[in-house]
């Protein structure tokens, strides 16, 4: 099977970002996005794999600029939106108050409500407001600003918008749009994990995305990268379901995994893998500070392996994949509980990305050794 070329362990990019209080190599954040928003296949996004990066507004600002380069190939997107004028002739239809104040100030004129189709819909306005603000970043180099200010001359008749003001939950992508799902969950994190409002009302760029954003991009990454390495493991987020003696399951919660490999193409064996993206793997008790497991998280996966398999067959088992913290003591463990495999482990982002992709190839081997092909 292919794999992105990111090169060997003597990766040029030596810069860390302070992510939450973890190191983590700032190419590695680009080659998580490039499997998280399937953009592997597109060669305009190759250049990036070979730069350095001095901090995150600038790889963002580069991912950016190339990908509005390559939407203005296309063309942008376009949409119907709703517009209101004074016009000579009848258009859409007649907005009655109006076209009533026109009379009445003796003009000629019919107050219509037409649709039109426009660039100035709100995907590319996120692309504008979000481009504008990194140009004004001083972490942002002059290359990237240059390439994004270019870029943004044939954004003249979209509106730039404050960033708060932007719906996220509005946005819906289909096929004449899916070229900008990269884009705008890039913006997504720059105005929503990224920026700070000063006393003056300004913006200014964080140097970390917080917690919550990088957990929501590791699933998808480790989620992502299965699916396109490990295919025949037919990789999935898919939903446990109560395993009842009797009753409904109405009132239950959804078990909801992150990653779920295998199945009956795999002889029955499966891996659930929880991805956790915490500042610490492990939680503190007692008077002596002693060191356990997050008890949550361990009855969680317990709780999906011992539903999902029904039969009590010892084929199904539980992973909790934590990012590696900086810890001196981080988890390493295997257990066997009521006769299933329960493992927590360290999934390190502090390294060259080629051996990121090992650490995962070697999961997925050492459960699915006989039903998957070797990832090169």
């Amino acid at each position: 099977m292919s794999r992105i070329n990111c090169g060997t362990g003597k990766m040029h990019c030596a810069v860390f970002s302070m992510i939450s209080n973890k190191a983590i190599l700032i190419k590695n954040i680009y080659y998580m996005l490039t499997y998280a928003f399937q953009v592997l296949k597109q060669s305009n996004y190759d250049e990036i794999a070979s730069e350095e990066f001095e901090n995150i507004h600038d790889l963002f600002a580069a991912i950016l600029a190339k990908g509005i380069a390559r939407q203005l190939k296309q063309g942008l997107y376009r949409e119907y939106v709703t517009e209101r004028d004074n016009l000579s002739v009848m258009r859409g239809k007649l907005e009655f108050q109006g076209t009533m104040n026109n009379k009445l100030q003796r003009r000629q004129m019919l107050s219509c409500e037409y649709d039109e189709l426009s660039e100035n819909n709100i995907f590319n306005q996120i692309l504008k407001t979000t481009s504008t603000i990194l140009i004004q970043q001083p972490t942002v180099s002059v290359n990237h600003k240059t390439a994004l200010k270019k870029s943004m001359l044939f954004f003249g008749n979209v509106d730039r918008k404050e960033p708060t003001c932007f719906q996220w939950n509005r946005l819906r992508f289909e096929k004449n749009n899916q070229s900008y799902r990269l884009l705008l969950n890039i913006c997504f994190f720059v105005l929503e994990g990224l920026l700070l409002t000063t006393e003056k009302g300004e913006y200014k760029m964080a140097s970390f995305l917080d917690e919550q954003h990088m957990s929501r991009l590791y699933e998808k990454f480790i989620l992502e990268y299965y699916r396109y390495h490990y295919p025949e493991l037919r990789p999935a987020a898919s939903q446990v379901a109560w395993n009842l003696d009797d009753g409904t399951d109405d009132f239950l919660p959804v078990m909801q995994t992150d990653i779920t490999l295998g199945g009956a193409a795999s002889g029955g064996i499966i891996l659930i893998i929880d991805a956790k993206y915490y500042t610490r793997t492990m939680q503190v008790q007692g008077q002596y500070d002693s060191r356990t497991l997050h008890s949550n998280n361990l009855y969680q996966i317990f709780t999906y392996v011992k539903n999902k398999d029904v039969g009590n067959t010892g084929k199904v088992a539980g992973m909790l994949l934590y990012a590696k913290p900086d810890e001196a003591i981080t988890p390493d463990c295997d257990f066997r509980m009521s006769g299933n495999k329960i493992s927590v482990k360290t999934l390190d982002l502090n390294i060259a990305f080629a051996d990121i992709a090992a650490q995962l190839d070697q999961i997925a081997l050492t459960y699915f050794s006989d039903h998957t092909e070797s990832a090169t």
